[in-house]
């Protein structure tokens, strides 16, 4: 049931710390009491044989205190020789009674010394009622600690086993958020993360359905049309021209149905990407390098390509090859879509989330009611197959990044995609001033 789980360890944990703390306290309060009372009883000694001595009278006291101190007997012993200092107790045990003796000074003149002892024979028997009631409660107290721990132990796991019910109970049609507000504070960033995690499960499954849909329908129609012009060209005989020019239109068809299946190829690429080790990179520096080379196509087709890139130097660890999928796909939309002797920029800044990175072009602008990362959505009269921004939200998510596409809202016509690297989810490293 325990086996290689957080319960049992925790358990054996609680259990062995409480075993310790019971046994050390009644080991110390036992202790305490023990000598509490021997020190009543030595004191009590050392003040009778402190007054027997001071009087001199041994036999006069006895009788006074006799029913103040009962059980006790006092002798006066002779020693051989002289010992000022000689004061000496001692426990010993005789017919299994339990005495105490003090050896006092008397008549240091006479060598006479006071032996006095004292029965504790009650006083050794509360002693051990006290530690058979001690050791009883340590045994309640350890079935209580137990009890207490298996019944913490379930409060503690409680919230995980509600999370791992709710996704395991889940599918594909039924995948909800979980509700954090019901969770204990402790567990709210575990259950964050399990929504984000959910959210991207639920565009993935969206889009999967409209990547496969979209695909079986981008395939099937030029299909459709070469297997049409193959049959109206078999229809009559033609020309070796006319034969050339139908093939021609085919292979274009042909090419058509490449570009959609080697975009296809590139969605199974980026998985493979997502799964690379990040690594340390500058993103400020990866950025100045793509411009420098999408500077050359933007001069060639008669566009300019601004920078502004800020700060100087942002170390983060990612997987670069997705980076370069976003940035890729943002700068060719830019410069397909914006006209020549136009200008597009790309800049960077921090913002509390972390770097936001933005491609601003001077098109005819997007219908923003569409969403356009579904795969297969085109705008525009420009060709492509609808992939690149589906690729490039993909590559966003698998980098715990945000991305948007929005029209300009400073009075110039245009478009603004928008990337927004998390500095805690890309763990930032520092920052060159």
């Amino acid at each position: 049931m325990f086996s290689n789980s957080i319960r049992r360890n925790f358990l054996i944990q609680l259990i062995i710390a409480s075993v310790i703390l019971i046994f050390l306290f009644s080991s110390l309060l036992y202790i305490y009491i023990e000598e509490s009372i021997y020190s009543e009883k030595r004191a009590d000694l050392f003040i009778y044989a402190k007054n027997i001595s001071s009087n001199k009278a041994v036999n006069e006291l006895i009788t006074e205190t006799s029913d103040s101190y009962p059980n006790l007997n006092v002798e006066i012993i002779q020693l051989k020789k002289q010992h000022d200092d000689i004061i000496n107790l001692y426990e010993h045990t005789k017919n299994e009674r339990n005495y105490i003796t003090l050896i006092y000074p008397f008549d240091l003149k006479e060598f006479n010394y006071l032996k006095i002892t004292k029965e504790i024979t009650s006083t050794k028997k509360l002693l051990s009622k006290i530690f058979n009631y001690i050791v009883m409660i340590n045994i309640v107290g350890f079935g209580l600690v137990i009890i207490y721990a298996v019944t913490l132990s379930k409060l503690l796991i409680m919230p995980i086993k509600t999370l791992s019910n709710k996704l395991a109970n889940m599918n594909e049609h039924l995948i909800k958020p979980v509700k954090i507000q019901e969770l204990p504070e402790e567990f709210m960033p575990l259950g964050e993360t399990i929504n984000h995690l959910i959210l991207r499960i639920q565009n993935f499954v969206k889009y999967q359905k409209e990547l496969f849909i979209g695909t079986a329908h981008e395939l099937k129609t030029p299909l459709s049309i070469i297997k049409l012009k193959n049959q109206v060209t078999l229809i009559k005989k033609r020309k070796i021209d006319e034969y050339i020019e139908a093939i021609n239109i085919t292979n274009k068809t042909i090419d058509n149905m490449d570009i959609i299946i080697s975009n296809i190829l590139n969605i199974g690429r980026q998985e493979g990407v997502q799964l690379e080790k990040p690594v340390e990179v500058d993103i400020i520096l990866f950025l100045k390098n793509k411009t420098d080379d999408f500077r050359l196509i933007a001069v060639n087709e008669g566009k300019s390509l601004d920078i502004d890139f800020q700060p100087n130097g942002f170390m983060a660890m990612l997987q670069v090859g997705l980076l370069n999928q976003i940035v890729q796909n943002f700068l060719q939309n830019a410069l397909k879509f914006t006209p020549k002797d136009s200008t597009v920029l790309i800049r960077s800044s921090q913002d509390d989330f972390g770097l936001l990175i933005e491609v601003i072009d001077e098109g005819v602008g997007i219908d923003e009611s569409v969403d356009l990362f579904a795969p297969f959505k085109r705008q525009g009269d420009k060709s492509g197959v609808g992939l690149g921004l589906f690729l490039a939200k993909s590559a966003a998510d698998a980098l715990g990044a945000k991305i948007s596409l929005k029209n300009r809202t400073d009075g110039t016509t245009g478009t603004k995609a928008t990337l927004q690297i998390n500095s805690k989810l890309s763990c930032l490293i520092a920052s060159k001033r």
